[in-house]
């Protein structure tokens, strides 16, 4: 619904009533012409949407409300040009502060248990709709929406443009929290090497087969092989196969957490999460988390996600840069854009701004990218029906601690940063698409050339198989943290990745089992099955699995510009 339409929907009464016309609506006006260009809406609906905003801002004008998100890109454009905006056409004096990812979920937490107001809203990964949907702490959206923020939820809204709206519901069918932003973890590679004849001749005369996108790990791994040891070097440069990280820090638990064991294949069938078992291990009975270890039906240290963390700490060693063992997730982000790596199979898609800047070592000349992204190669464990990587979803999130008049007030800055009016400028900024119309622009077509097949990926059907950690995980802070630690005794040599592993699990469900204890959750609050042999739940169906006679099937891979060209079809059917 466009222009004159949107105008009579919402009653533009500017048009009628020039009384109006004062300062929001000229600072609505100069946004528009200044800021929010472009947009999927043409100017006369961007309007009649920010009309909305200023009428329904009025009783709280002159309030000071402070909101707060990580520091990535798009979070930086909201905090210095929205949230000015917001102020100016509104006349309530937001504040959004950006820090750590940790500090966020550390207030949250706090506000949570302090029942003490830090923050009038958050923008937190849609990794906690499990702790969300289960502590009574967060206003469920649905509920909010039809209820006590009526008068203060747009009637432009259009929820069902948005495409993260499943990661953001909980087991109730409610939804928790609204999506501002969100990234994949995708394959990305070195287009320009691999299209190179004489490597592609080299790499078939090995291997037998066509030097292209790998499907399957085994692919991966003697691609990643065939650029360490048989090319070595390029233009005079050494090259590497590898690329990834491995301090000990809390960043190399999301390394394990965002959805690595489902890239294994270590889950069930099941989207956006695997059910019964989820990529964490854990398996609920209904809603009820039932346990991690394999003895409990989990698959936190089964074959499967034992054979992950090998592979993990096989290509690190072997394949990467020697400095990358010692890197943080922080740290080896801008590593590829440097130019000696030939491919990643874990490549957040957040960094596709910095990758694509001109002059590095992996743009062209005229701007566009050597490199290009494509879907996750899978392990041997996985099927089809399963989710094949990660996505991170940042949502806002009002808590009920926070008095009902500063979330409305702070309910209308979620909705403004995410309207129709603003998200197509704020998606070309951090490049984090939340809505299906300012994917189907032609904008999005014009820059699609520049982003090396971020635009063909959130067009595709494919999309859906990339999502956050799901409802299966009832206390996200709480078990995200044994993840890294855990994992980096394997790192370093002082566990193996079976003990690693069994660790994980039985740590896991001891925290389930006071989760339990403290009837967390109502009816899904965790409740562990009685310990099994581990034969017993490999015999059933699905996860746990038993371990392969064959963890290294033959390599598989496709052609990229075939891929894109099917997805190109899709998107069109």
């Amino acid at each position: 619904m466009k222009g004159s339409a949107v105008a009579v929907a919402l009653g533009l009464a500017v048009l009628a009533n020039p009384a109006m016309a004062d300062q929001y609506t000229d600072a609505a006006k100069k946004w528009i012409d200044s800021e929010f260009q472009p947009s999927s809406l043409n100017k006369d609906a961007q309007m009649a949407e920010l009309e909305w905003f200023i009428k329904a801002a009025e009783p709280f004008r002159g309030m000071d409300i402070n909101v707060v998100s990580e520091t990535i890109t798009t979070h930086e454009y909201e905090s210095k040009v929205l949230a000015k905006a917001f102020s100016e056409i509104t006349g309530i004096n937001l504040t959004h502060d950006l820090i750590g990812e940790g500090d966020v979920i550390e207030k949250l937490q706090t506000q949570m248990q302090s029942n003490r107001n830090i923050y009038d809203a958050f923008i937190n990964d849609s990794d906690l709709i499990g702790t969300h949907s289960r502590y009574d702490a967060v206003v469920p959206l649905s509920d909010f929406m039809a209820g006590e923020g009526k008068d203060v939820t747009s009637p432009t809204l259009d929820l069902e443009d948005f495409i993260g709206l499943s990661f953001t519901t909980g087991p109730d069918g409610k939804l928790y929290q609204l999506p501002d932003q969100q990234f994949a973890n995708l394959y990305w590679f070195r287009y320009d090497w691999f299209q190179r004849e004489d490597l592609q001749k080299q790499f078939k005369d090995k291997y037998g087969y066509d030097l292209g996108v790998p499907v399957n790990w085994s692919a991966y791994e003697d691609i990643a092989e065939f650029f360490t040891n048989d090319v070595k070097e390029i233009d005079g440069q050494k090259v590497y196969g590898h690329m990834d990280y491995g301090k000990k820090d809390p960043s190399l638990g999301w390394r394990f957490t965002d959805a690595w064991l489902s890239m294994a294949g270590a889950g069930d069938k099941g989207l956006p999460n695997g059910l019964p078992v989820d990529e964490w291990g854990i398996r609920v009975e209904g809603c009820a988390p039932a346990g991690s270890s394999v003895t409990r039906g989990g698959a936190a240290n089964g074959p499967a996600a034992v054979y992950a963390l090998t592979k993990y700490i096989d290509w690190l060693k072997a394949y990467a840069p020697a400095e990358a063992a010692g890197m943080t997730f922080g740290e080896a982000g801008p590593v590829p854009a440097q130019g000696q790596i030939a491919q990643q199979i874990f490549w957040y898609t957040a960094f596709t701004a910095d990758m694509a800047k001109k002059g590095t070592p992996v743009v062209n000349e005229d701007g566009t990218p050597k490199w290009r992204m494509a879907p996750s190669p899978h392990g041997p464990y996985w099927e089809e029906g399963m989710k094949l990587g990660y996505q991170d979803v940042g949502s806002w999130t009002l808590m009920k601690s926070t008095p009902l008049e500063r979330r409305k007030a702070a309910w209308l800055y979620a909705q403004f940063v995410t309207s129709k009016s603003v998200s197509l400028k704020k998606t070309l900024t951090g490049l984090t698409p939340i809505r299906q119309s300012d994917l189907d622009t032609q904008e999005m077509t014009d820059i699609a050339p520049n982003w090396g097949g971020l635009v063909e990926f959130y067009r595709s059907p494919a999309r859906v198989q990339w999502s956050p950690t799901g409802t299966n995980v009832p206390d996200y802070p709480k078990l995200a943290q044994l993840w890294w630690q855990n994992v980096a005794e394997a790192v370093t040599g002082e566990r193996t990745p079976q003990e690693a592993m069994d660790n994980l699990a039985k740590s896991m469900d001891q925290v389930l089992q006071r989760l339990e204890r403290a009837g967390i959750g109502g009816e899904c609050a965790p409740k562990l099955n009685e310990e099994r042999d581990a034969q017993y739940w490999f015999d059933q169906p699905g996860a746990p699995k038993a371990k392969l006679a064959n963890e290294k099937p033959q390599g598989e891979t496709v052609n990229y510009d075939d891929l894109i060209a099917e997805w190109r079809a899709a998107q069109k059917n």
